[in-house]
């Protein structure tokens, strides 16, 4: 969740109206590999996720789709996250290999480590904050991610986990026959009123946003472009043989100091190859969202990552001044294969691999990051240069038709909850400008790491 259109009036959001408009790449695609003979990996990272590693295991217990293999990496926890979990497996019947670290390093090796330890087609990554709401999630994303070899990643729609959601879980088989067997186990979590007054914060800012970003500018980037910028991490079915290349590459320049958000970093890379990030509308997963007060914690972890890969990928971002000599390049192609629709295998969205013809001819999904990159500079700027220069007409007049076309955009994408959305998105407006001039902060410090520290140790 990185490229926010802090505007429904930007360049992002006309593109996925654009999008939207024109439709999706007619071609169906003619796959040569079978999805179900694909073996899949499940990699549990999790650091003191005691309160939720049982909810999490025993969505993955309901899953259509059986993986080969669960893997907990215990990230140095200082609770029973591990306890908890190898007792949940023994009580419902699940085999579990567990990883138990004596201090934490990071989620980035643990995507690499596994990766290399183990030999499944498939490395699905699922944060042990996390559950898989939607039964076939490990099913639909590892379907999806064989429809084609330029897809590299896929994910489902992503909202909070709220204290219905964790309840819901609770009442399933798998919790109650674990907790028949512990008694005196409490899953539920404490928190004071304010903890509580926080979360609840925290989360209607979260869905509101989330569904914004998903249902309107995600899935018109996908429609567009074939692809997002990069998967939402929490989970996410990787091909794993691209996420191996991907670190045999990028270890022996950067180590692991990727950026400030592994996934961000994963999928910039992953486009630059070529590749596809695919996100599914039709199953959702929900992860625990921290209290209000760390929220601004998570937007910088978020915003800098992007700006950092913009960094480091600036192949891509330069992509769209490169859009008529790709063009004529995609023409001569076509001339000499033929056409696509002689192709036995057939792609939507089909285009050559490699960094080389990136840097040369740059790629489509470009103009995604070269706008978002625009957003995230030029809207705090002229926020910010309208309230040192007290232009308050101005700026109430631009207040008031954004938050009127976010709403009405709200209501026109959730279907049968219109009303609701509407008054979170109204709540919620307040929390979602400040994160816009929280984002100057960012960029500031961004900037200054870059060009006066010369520092780019950027890690998780």
């Amino acid at each position: 969740m990185a490229t926010t259109p802090y505007f429904v009036i930007s360049p992002n959001a006309i593109l996925s109206i654009i999008g939207l408009l024109r439709g999706p790449d007619r071609i169906v695609p003619t796959p040569d590999e079978d999805w179900r003979t694909a073996t899949v990996d499940v990699v549990i990272p999790a650091f003191n996720e005691e309160k939720n590693i049982t909810l999490c295991l025993s969505s993955l217990a309901r899953q259509t789709l059986k993986p080969k293999r669960i893997i907990l990496i215990d990230d140095g926890s200082e609770d029973r996250t591990l306890e908890l979990a190898r007792d949940f497996c023994a009580v419902n019947g699940m085999e579990l290999t567990a990883i138990r670290r004596q201090k934490s390093i990071g989620k980035t090796p643990t995507i690499k480590r596994q990766a290399r330890e183990f030999d499944s087609d498939v490395e699905f990554i699922l944060d042990g904050d996390t559950v898989l709401e939607s039964d076939n999630y490990l099913e639909r994303t590892v379907e999806e991610l064989y429809k084609a070899v330029g897809i590299a990643c896929a994910c489902g729609t992503i909202l909070p986990l709220r204290e219905k959601d964790r309840r819901q879980e609770i009442k399933g088989g798998p919790v109650q026959n674990f907790l028949a067997s512990k008694p005196n186990l409490e899953l539920k979590i404490e928190e004071s009123l304010f903890a509580r007054v926080q979360r609840t914060i925290s989360n209607l800012y979260r869905d509101t946003l989330y569904l914004f970003l998903q249902k309107f500018v995600y899935h018109g980037q996908m429609v567009f472009f074939g692809s997002i910028t990069n998967p939402v991490g929490c989970a996410v079915a990787y091909r794993r043989k691209y996420i191996i290349d991907l670190f045999e590459k990028y270890e022996p320049i950067l180590g692991d100091d990727l950026t400030n958000s592994e996934d961000i970093f994963i999928g910039f890379a992953l486009l630059e190859k070529g590749y596809r990030n695919i996100q599914l509308m039709d199953v959702c997963a929900r992860s625990e969202e921290p209290e209000v007060r760390r929220l601004p914690r998570q937007i910088y972890m978020w915003s800098s990552s992007f700006l950092q890969s913009c960094y480091y990928f600036d192949s891509i971002l330069r992509s769209p001044f490169k859009s008529i000599k790709r063009y004529r390049h995609y023409k001569e192609i076509e001339a000499a294969e033929d056409i696509q629709e002689k192709r036995k295998i057939k792609e939507p969205y089909r285009q050559p691999f490699g960094e080389e013809y990136t840097r040369t001819y740059g790629r489509p999904m470009g103009w995604v990051v070269l706008v978002s990159a625009f957003e995230k500079i030029s809207f705090p700027t002229v926020i910010t240069l309208m309230l040192i220069m007290r232009l308050w007409e101005p700026l109430a007049i631009t207040l008031v038709a954004e938050t009127i076309l976010c709403l009405s955009i709200l209501a026109i994408i959730s279907k049968g909850h219109r009303w609701a959305y509407v008054g979170k998105g109204l709540l919620v407006t307040p929390v979602r400008y400040l994160s816009i001039l929280f984002d100057l902060l960012t960029m500031l410090r961004f900037a200054f790491e870059l060009w006066v520290l010369r520092d780019r140790s950027w890690r998780k």
